[in-house]
């Protein structure tokens, strides 16, 4: 990966990229077939699997030796303590290796949970969920989507958290629970109504639990199957008269859709810097090809076809990028107008990934479909990035009644600021 300081960054944001950056080139691009058993099928052996946990437990001291362990994190809990934008910046370096993050101390879900115990979290709760959590004592999942009920619109959901004296006792359907196989806890969005009925009536109002997978009544029934895969670990659960302590809630109740933005916010910027290091990653991959596959007499680099792939894949990654640093830069100065801006990036971006990724799938023919590369995978995880964190309609409609809205009030919409 070419990553040089950026003159208008700050210095410190420039260090960082550039040793994550280091570590990236050096320990994690060369060792990526050994780290995940890539092009194995799952059939690595017994000896493969244990040399891949040691590589892997390897470069994690290596990341945590140069202070790039955890950016999510605040430095009391052994993490960075990155603001906003530089974490943004950070993530753009880390995607371009398979799994980097997860090298680095990210591993979804466990690091939003990390985030959302941090601010919600009594001192009891960050004692007994997060500190285990963070020394990987502990797994966890995020239980939010119902399958009855719309992902897009948090307003709908049924499950409910109903108060019987010292104890909620939770009902509900959720499916893509995330983590939901080697879980210990899961943080369950219910709604905290007097009543089921109530709560299907879409009576009372949002609160986030902490709820232990062991608990009795908590029904893990599948792993979802994903892409042809006949499962994964996004798990469909059935709560049935789940009894959890009253301690147990996150925050107050109402607080439950104001923690789910914290978390999805935040989210889609990051997921979109994931993206833009991707698109980096397949473009040099796509280049690479170009400069060396000979076909009909010639290299690909010299076809006119492959030189429009390179070009508008230029475009692509150059707009996106930008377009996410700017939403960033908002987010992090707190201004109003991020919204908007997070909703195009939701957008925009991964479109632009999707094209990327298929122009060097193209560009690679067969291979580009094999699990000798990565460009497969990202090819499906850019087209589910179109549904995940609100599908791309729910974001436009959400862009075009901001936009409306400033011309009602006679304002116009200031593309400069």
């Amino acid at each position: 990966m070419n990553v040089n300081p950026v003159p208008t960054l700050d210095e410190r944001i420039n260090d960082i990229r550039m040793r994550t950056s280091a570590i990236v080139n050096e320990w994690i691009l060369p060792n990526e077939a050994t780290l995940w058993n890539l092009g194995r099928n799952g059939e690595a052996s017994d000896h493969d699997r244990r040399a891949a946990a040691e590589l892997r437990e390897e470069i994690k001291a290596v990341v945590w030796k140069a202070g790039l362990w955890a950016p999510h994190l605040p430095e009391d809990y052994g993490g960075m303590g990155l603001d906003f934008l530089a974490h943004a910046y950070m993530n753009e370096v880390l995607a371009y290796g398979i799994g980097a993050a997860s090298l680095f101390g990210v591993v979804a879900p466990n690091s939003g949970n990390q985030s959302i115990l941090v601010k919600y979290g009594t001192e009891e709760q960050k004692q007994r969920w997060l500190l285990p959590l963070i020394n990987g004592e502990l797994e966890s999942g995020f239980s939010m989507t119902e399958p009855e009920n719309a992902g897009s619109d948090p307003r709908s959901l049924t499950t409910s958290a109903v108060l019987d004296g010292d104890s909620w006792v939770i009902n509900g359907h959720k499916w893509f629970t995330s983590n939901g196989i080697d879980a210990d806890f899961f943080i369950v969005m219910a709604r905290g109504a007097e009543s089921d009925a109530a709560a299907k009536r879409r009576e009372g109002t949002m609160a986030q639990f902490i709820v232990p997978t062991a608990t009795k009544g908590v029904n893990i029934v599948r792993g979802i199957g994903v892409w042809g895969r006949p499962n994964s670990d996004h798990c469909e659960v059935v709560y049935d008269n789940v009894r959890i302590a009253k301690g147990n809630i996150l925050g107050q109740v109402g607080d439950g859709h104001r923690a789910a933005q914290d978390r999805l916010g935040a989210g889609r910027v990051f997921h979109c810097m994931n993206s833009v290091g991707q698109m980096w990653r397949a473009f040099d991959l796509m280049v690479e090809r170009a400069r060396s596959r000979e076909v009909h007499g010639g290299l690909l680099q010299d076809k006119q076809f492959v030189q429009g792939f390179i070009a508008e894949s230029y475009i692509d990654i150059s707009a996106a990028r930008l377009m996410t640093i700017h939403a960033a830069e908002k987010v992090d100065q707190g201004l109003d107008g991020a919204r908007t801006d997070i909703s195009a990036i939701k957008v925009a971006v991964p479109a632009a990934y999707s094209r990327v990724v298929d122009r060097a799938i193209q560009v690679w023919g067969a291979a580009g479909v094999s699990n000798d590369l990565p460009l497969a995978a990202m090819y499906q995880g850019a087209r589910t990035l179109r549904i995940a964190d609100g599908p791309d309609e729910v974001h436009k409609i959400l862009i075009a009644k901001n936009v409306l809205g400033g011309y009602r009030d006679g304002a116009g919409w200031d593309f400069g600021n």
